[in-house]
């Protein structure tokens, strides 16, 4: 589905809609992905919740120049411009893999403030990055030129490793649909390229200084990023609630649908209940 607004920032072009009513929740996504991962909650949510769907530069439906950066500094410093330009004053975030990253990065270093955080296998704590990560890094230029063919049968391996249960055929093709045109297969390998664990470093001991709910939300067989990770986040943030959903990998949103939608809305639920 289209994301109807948009939002000129730093000549990039964001893409993004809203819907519901009630109090405001925004979806991040992380990579490869988009919103469209996310839509199906959004919607679920949107009878109780005013809910913000956008696609970081370099991604879904927002602009893929090559002359922009799609680190992670640049989009926590877009996510809180971005919940400012929204008018919200401290809206309920539920971030998933890179998005982890980036809404921790807009609210520990640039200010953005949240009435609550659900933090969905995201990339927080060093080491992260797959071997295939490290591999197109250093050798972006090679990666972008890969025949087509080649590219297409690389990036469906990779991204079949991140369900646990297995992706059917239609999951597959939307996941790699937005990467296999040459504008695709470019944003693809270089927001790999422009990957960098100093992002992560620049705020991990800043964790415990976190104050607000916090809920960490991990599959049980996540192969991408391990759930040690989920724990030693947990236990780095102050009171954060920790759930390992079972025989759930990486994507959780498609290999454990209805046990993170009654997760994620009972901690929102929870959350406006009692703020």
């Amino acid at each position: 589905m289209t994301l109807t607004e948009k939002f000129e920032w730093r000549g990039r072009e964001v893409r993004w809609s809203r819907t519901g009513s009630g109090p405001d929740v925004v979806f991040c996504h992380g990579t490869p992905w988009s919103s469209q991962l996310w839509r199906p909650y959004a919607e679920a949510l949107s009878d109780r919740f005013t809910v913000h769907l956008w696609d970081m530069p370099g991604y879904g439906q927002s602009s893929k120049s090559a002359e922009h950066r799609v680190s992670l500094d640049v989009q926590g410093e877009l996510l809180a411009d971005l919940v400012a330009h929204w008018g919200l004053a401290a809206p309920h975030v539920v971030a998933h893999d890179y998005g982890g990253a980036v809404a921790l990065r807009a609210h520990l270093l640039h200010g953005c403030r949240y009435a609550s955080l659900a933090l969905v296998d995201v990339v927080a704590l060093a080491p992260w990055g797959s071997d295939f990560f490290r591999l197109v890094r250093d050798n972006a230029e090679v990666f972008s030129a890969l025949p087509s063919a080649v590219h297409e049968g690389a990036l469906r391996a990779y991204i079949t490793g991140a369900s646990h249960v297995g992706l059917a055929p239609s999951q597959l093709r939307a996941l790699v649909a937005p990467w296999l045109d040459a504008e695709g297969q470019a944003a693809f390998y270089r927001q790999i390229a422009q990957a960098d664990q100093s992002y992560t470093d620049d705020i991990q001991q800043l964790y415990p200084r976190i104050d607000l709910p916090v809920l960490v939300v991990w599959g049980s067989d996540d192969t991408w990023i391990p759930v040690d990770r989920a724990h030693r986040l947990a236990e780095l943030i102050p009171g954060a609630q920790l759930k390992v959903i079972e025989a759930a990998g990486h994507l959780v949103q498609l290999d454990q649908p209805v046990q993170l939608a009654t997760t994620l809305s009972h901690w929102l639920t929870t959350r406006t209940a009692t703020t």
